[in-house]
């Protein structure tokens, strides 16, 4: 997993409980780096759900809604980071349907290595999407927070309906965006 997410998470989790209690948690909690990440190094997922497990207990925030809005915090740093991925496109649903086939596309080019989710996406209707996530890492509620955090970002109200199809050996969820 790309160092920025580790970067980013450490980010939010300062902002959430302070930085002696994020040096405290990365003090306690077993992890491959030893606790140093850096926004270009790979690190495994398990560090990743280590950490969220770890900020979850230090701020009574469930590890999946924490996860969630962890998701909203990636999505504002990919809007900072990338905003040509964001201007170009008129709407959320443009936006999500252009993930596997653009965004996707490019962080290829730039980390071939990078072990990305799939979506695969069905426009229901002018005003409605379907989006099929697919992964080895256990992410839905990240990946709902993302989409929460792209329909906010596009000024659109919209409903998310998420069904998690989840097994032990893969992530996957259907999320349903519609504009209301």
């Amino acid at each position: 997993m790309k160092g920025i997410v580790f970067v980013e998470l450490l980010k939010m989790a300062e902002d959430l409980v302070g930085e002696a209690a994020v040096d405290a948690v990365l003090d306690a909690t077993p992890l491959s780096t030893g606790g140093a990440f850096t926004a270009v190094g790979d690190y495994p997922c398990s560090d990743l759900v280590a950490l969220v497990s770890a900020f979850s207990q230090a701020t009574t925030v469930p590890g999946a809604e924490l996860q969630r809005q962890f998701g909203h915090w990636m999505m504002n740093a990919f809007k900072t980071y990338y905003p040509g991925f964001f201007d170009s496109k008129p709407d959320v649903l443009a936006m999500l349907e252009a993930i596997e086939g653009e965004v996707h596309v490019e962080v290829r080019k730039i980390y071939p290595n990078a072990e990305l989710p799939t979506f695969a996406t069905e426009r229901l209707a002018p005003d409605a999407l379907r989006m099929d996530y697919s992964s080895t890492r256990p992410l839905v509620p990240f990946c709902q927070g993302l989409i929460e955090g792209c329909v906010d970002h596009f000024g659109t109200p919209a409903s998310i309906t998420t069904a998690d199809r989840s097994t032990p050996d893969a992530a996957r969820a259907e999320f349903t965006i519609r504009y209301t």
